[in-house]
């Protein structure tokens, strides 16, 4: 017991001292790392939940639930139709114009424009890249709004990552050089060392290389760091440097009094220019599509269409005729008689098709398809499904006759080749592939108006992957 009693304060003084090391340690790293400066808290994200929470420009009104063993929810359903009779709702129709010049629609309004693209990502930014937002974007690139453009955050991060590619190679150049030259002394002095040299030599030449790039990344953070901290310095030295001017330049002094008039109409010269800069005109418009449009003035009559020429509405029969023979290039004129497979008439029906599915349809054309088909919109992720057109000539008509055999052929031929690529390119940005059959009908069971049109189309999806032998062996 007593030799027990005699060990315990010399371990607790070996504890103590090993903890007044430690914390003598930690005192020291302080001293020698200074604390980081905090960094600037990041500007709140725009709340596209709330933003983008109608999926359609349309206005719904919610009709009570019928209970069967309550009586009281049929008086209140009959009543809720009784004011939808009496007073109806009233549905905004919004206004474009349709370009000629460029078969597409325009929309100059501003609220119209925030509408459209708010409730169902309709169009495109005739300046922007999809969100019609070249005001904002100019004003952050004049200093009027706070934080940078997203194109000059793209540029900035591909310079970057060229200098680093650069700078990696430079290294594996150095380290070929490095390992050519440890090779050629192996071979003049022809000993065993020399082997061991170059194994040495190539097990840390990846090593050295990974190390000289973060060095690199290093190195360019730390001269960001200290070019912000003299920015800072040099700020608050020049707004010394102003109180102490105020204090010298009192009313007083004749000499602030003389010099008081210019000064002054500088400001106002630097005032009225802000202002100017404030008063940005918009020089952006929203464009549409062939298929958007007649989408939005046939399915959901959200929005009508005004000729330019005669300033008047153009009716949905006329619009869709008009339509029809813009889709093709040249444009065709009015005695020439439309076919059922004109490009707009295909590609509108799966439009429609994928529309009343709930999915935003957007443009395929950077990814090589016809459509992208994204869940909710392109605020909150990325496209699921690429979508390619091929009209289908499947009914007895199209092969009566050898020309419309060779019609249909054309029309629909595709090879291997332009299969596998665009499945690659899909596989590599990955999206599914869905390849869409539209079944044309023969020109004479063709109605007159326009639902009896579109009712004898039929469309047919098919999903496709990409086989891999190393995943699909069985």
């Amino acid at each position: 017991m007593t030799g027990e009693t005699d060990m315990q304060p010399s371990h607790m003084k070996t504890t103590m001292s090993a903890i007044e090391s430690a914390a003598g340690n930690l005192l020291e790293a302080e001293k020698s790392h200074p604390p980081r400066a905090a960094r600037a808290p990041r500007p709140p994200r725009p709340n596209y939940r709330n933003i983008h929470r109608f999926p359609l420009p349309v206005n719904v009104h919610h009709v009570p639930s019928v209970i069967p063993h309550n009586p009281l929810s049929i008086i209140s359903v009959a009543l809720s139709y009784l004011t939808f009779l009496v007073s109806p709702p009233h549905q905004k129709v919004y206004s474009a114009c349709f370009d000629s010049a460029t078969s597409s629609v325009h929309v100059t309004d501003e609220k119209t424009i925030r509408a459209l693209w708010e409730m169902g990502f309709f169009g495109k930014g005739s300046l922007s890249r999809s969100e019609p937002n070249w005001l904002e974007q100019e004003k952050k690139r004049r200093g009027l709004m706070g934080g940078s453009t997203v194109e000059e955050a793209t540029r900035k991060r591909r310079a970057e990552r060229r200098q680093l590619k650069l700078e990696r190679a430079r290294h594996e150049k150095l380290a070929v050089e490095e390992r050519l030259r440890v090779e050629a002394a192996a071979r003049e002095s022809g000993s065993q060392s020399g082997l061991h040299v170059v194994e040495a030599a190539d097990s840390t030449a990846i090593p050295a290389e990974r190390f000289s790039v973060k060095k690199a990344m290093e190195a360019r953070f730390l001269e960001r760091r200290q070019q912000a901290m003299q920015n800072r310095e040099a700020a608050s030295s020049a707004d010394q440097q102003q109180s102490l001017g105020d204090l010298t330049n009192s009313p007083s002094s004749p000499s602030a009094n003389s010099q008081s008039l210019p000064v002054s109409e500088h400001t106002d010269h630097i005032l009225d220019d802000d202002l100017d800069l404030d008063t940005i005109e918009n020089e952006e418009h929203l464009q549409l599509s062939n298929e958007e449009t007649f989408f939005l003035v046939y399915a959901l009559g959200a929005l009508s269409i005004v000729d330019r020429a005669s300033n008047a509405i153009i009716p949905t029969p006329a619009l869709f005729d008009l339509l029809r023979r813009h889709s093709y290039y040249p444009r065709r004129p009015e005695d020439r008689p439309l076919e059922v497979d004109d490009p707009f008439m295909i590609s509108y029906v799966v439009y429609h098709h994928f529309r009343s599915l709930g999915w935003v349809v957007r443009s395929g054309v950077k990814f090589g398809t016809d459509y992208l088909l994204y869940n909710r919109g392109p605020v909150f992720s990325h496209a699921e499904f690429a979508v390619i057109i091929i009209p289908s000539y499947s009914h007895q008509f199209w092969s009566s006759t050898e020309a419309l055999k060779r019609h249909a052929a054309d029309k629909q031929s595709r090879s291997w080749w332009w299969l596998h690529c665009v499945n690659r390119v899909q596989a590599q940005v990955k999206k599914s592939l869905v390849i869409c059959y539209v079944d044309v009908p023969p020109p004479s069971e063709v109605a007159a108006d326009v639902d009896g049109q579109l009712n004898r189309y039929r469309v047919r999806e098919f999903l496709l992957r990409r086989w891999v032998p190393n995943r699909t062996r069985d």
